[in-house]
C-alpha cells in the first residue's frame, strides 16, 4: 500500500502535484488523482498484477498460452521487477 511517513500521516505529494498543475491542463484534484492511481499502480502486488492482466488480455480474446507468455515477458519491465516467474508459476497465481 502506499507509504506512510511520521506518526502514520501518508506522505505529501505537494511539489509533485505543483508540477503537474504548471506543467499541464490538469486542477488541482485532478493531478492529485493522477498522482494517487500512479502510486497505487506501481504499489501492486505481484500476484495481484498478474491476475489483472490475465482478465484484461483474456477479455482481449488471447488463450492462456498466449497470456501467460505475454505476462511473463512483461513482469521484468515492471518498476519494481519481481524474480522471474515460469508459466507454471503464474498459472498457479491466476488459478490456484
Amino acid at each position: 500500500m502506499l507509504e506512510q511517513h511520521q506518526a502514520g500521516r501518508p506522505p505529501s505529494y505537494d511539489d509533485l502535484i505543483d508540477h503537474l498543475v504548471r506543467s499541464t491542463a490538469l486542477q488541482r484534484g485532478e493531478a492529485a488523482r493522477v498522482v494517487l492511481d500512479v502510486l497505487a499502480y506501481f504499489d501492486e502486488r505481484t500476484e495481484d498484477y498478474v491476475r489483472r492482466r490475465h482478465r484484461e488480455l483474456q477479455s482481449g480474446g488471447l488463450v492462456n498460452t498466449e497470456i501467460f507468455e505475454r505476462i511473463a515477458g512483461e513482469l521484468p519491465h515492471r518498476a519494481v521487477a519481481p524474480p522471474e516467474l515460469s508459466l507454471r508459476q503464474l498459472r498457479r497465481i491466476v488459478y490456484g
